[in-house]
């Protein structure tokens, strides 16, 4: 039987974090039911749109009710699986790594750091957030006693290629990667999802340019 979750698109997916960032903001202040219109005049997308999206994963509106925001809240957070705990990882602990393991919810958003790693030997045993970095030689034997199934890729492109050779061929086949290394295209079978900061950075100066 074909995976329902194949026909849904990316986009759709890529707006289900707000809905549920959102909709924890209203259970957080108390309130019980939201109509899709209510949404709609809050959060910017038409009633249509929202009911669109809710649809693809089930009805969760009543006819002349709305929707219960801690329902609703608790449904989306299950398809996109905050619970979940995955292992991961976090590769390179230069500035951005660090701000990663120091700031960064992961458990909020369904992950659970268990290790730190850099190639700097300077680095080694230094902590962060509680945790020691370690340096990769060790990756190896730490993947085959704990079992990450998700790396945080914070090195450089040219570093990437070997470096997730290695993770997969130790069973790490997802990845958050701000390496801008295309992983997916590369090795066939891994779940990568490519953050640039500065595709969001032009998108934020055509949008101040353009705006009406």
């Amino acid at each position: 039987m074909p995976n329902k979750a194949d026909n849904i698109s990316m986009s759709v997916i890529k707006r289900l974090p707000r809905y549920y960032r959102f909709l924890g903001n209203l259970k957080k202040n108390g309130v019980v039911r939201i109509s899709s219109k209510e949404l709609s005049s809050k959060m910017g997308f038409t009633a249509s749109q929202i009911r669109q999206d809710l649809n693809c994963f089930g009805g969760f509106g009543q006819q002349g009710y709305g929707y219960n925001v801690e329902q609703l809240y608790n449904e989306i957070g299950t398809i996109l699986g905050v619970n979940n705990g995955n292992k991961a990882i976090i590769i390179g602990m230069g500035n951005l790594g660090k701000a990663m393991a120091s700031h960064m919810k992961f458990a909020k958003s369904g992950f659970n750091i268990i290790g730190l790693f850099d190639s700097d030997k300077s680095l080694m045993g230094e902590a962060v957030n509680g945790m020691e970095i370690s340096h990769m030689s060790s990756l190896g034997e730490f993947c085959k006693e704990n079992s990450p199934t998700v790396a945080v890729l914070c090195i450089p492109e040219a570093a990437a290629e070997d470096i997730v050779r290695e993770l997969v061929s130790l069973g790490v086949n997802n990845f958050w990667n701000f390496s801008h290394y295309d992983v997916a295209a590369n090795f066939p079978g891994t779940v990568s999802e490519n953050v640039h900061l500065n595709d969001s950075l032009m998108t934020l100066n055509y949008q101040m340019m353009n705006k009406s």
